[in-house]
């Protein structure tokens, strides 16, 4: 083999263990945001892969939380495939003027889906969850939630322990499907060497999704609309940098009004 024929062979062989030392070294802050509120969420009826519009509030909430994410500078979108995650994150781009990106939609980022339970009253789901739980009622399910007695791993599986047609998903059925979006995600972002990524789908979605990503189940609380949880990878690590927050809703809305 000449020199020169070997000289090639070794960078063929090199490159790409440096290209692949370069991808892990890059971080990437994505941005969780729930959508805003839907005509299901003032009615407080259980919402899953059941659907509403967005009403009139919730519209603005989103346009706030756009006007509040302006400054970054995010080089992809994703969403659930849900009308209201989709209709979140198209007032998102338009006010936020990210309307170059082409927005992916992914199966895997949908709200929970809460079985039998879907379309009807949360208080009715939480009943039942909280008898699984062997609390007295939705109330004092609540309760252990706040004072995070109460994971929503366990709150999952309580849900999905007490449909009585067996059709709502456990924490592990959520947990594979997300975490599976989320690679993707990543593994995309890490190819094209993106910064900041903004992921709009929902609130227990979020929760199931946060619960062990950090290899450290963390409490996290309900989201309220357009809250927005922030995490950086970086070498297989996530950190959870703001575990729920309204600061962009709220800076947006300050930006807006003056």
């Amino acid at each position: 083999m000449s020199r020169y024929l070997l000289f090639i062979v070794l960078i063929l062989n090199v490159l790409p263990g440096i290209a692949s030392s370069e991808k892990q070294s890059d971080e990437i802050t994505l941005y969780f945001a729930r959508h805003g509120e839907t005509l299901l969420n003032i009615l407080d009826h259980v919402q899953g892969w059941s659907d509403s519009p967005l009403t009139d509030e919730g519209q603005l909430i989103a346009r706030y939380l756009g006007e509040g994410l302006k400054d970054i500078p995010f080089d992809s979108i994703y969403s659930g495939d849900s009308g209201r995650q989709r209709s979140t994150l198209k007032i998102i781009m338009q006010q936020s003027e990210n309307t170059r990106l082409m927005p992916v939609e992914l199966p895997g980022l949908r709200e929970s889906f809460f079985g039998s339970y879907e379309g009807l009253r949360n208080e009715e789901m939480r009943d039942a969850s909280a008898r699984v739980l062997g609390l007295r009622d939705s109330q004092a399910l609540m309760q252990e939630m706040a004072k995070e007695n109460l994971s929503i791993k366990q709150l999952q599986n309580a849900i999905a322990a007490a449909d009585p047609q067996g059709l709502a998903e456990n924490y592990q059925q959520v947990k594979a499907r997300t975490h599976d979006a989320v690679k993707f995600i990543i593994s995309a972002g890490m190819e094209k060497h993106e910064k900041n990524i903004l992921i709009v789908t929902s609130g227990m979605t979020i929760m199931n999704m946060v619960y062990e990503l950090t290899n450290k189940p963390l409490a996290i609380k309900p989201l309220p609309n357009a809250a927005v949880v922030k995490i950086t990878y970086k070498n297989g690590e996530y950190r959870v940098i703001e575990p729920g927050t309204l600061k962009y809703v709220e800076a947006g809305k300050k930006s807006l009004e003056d």
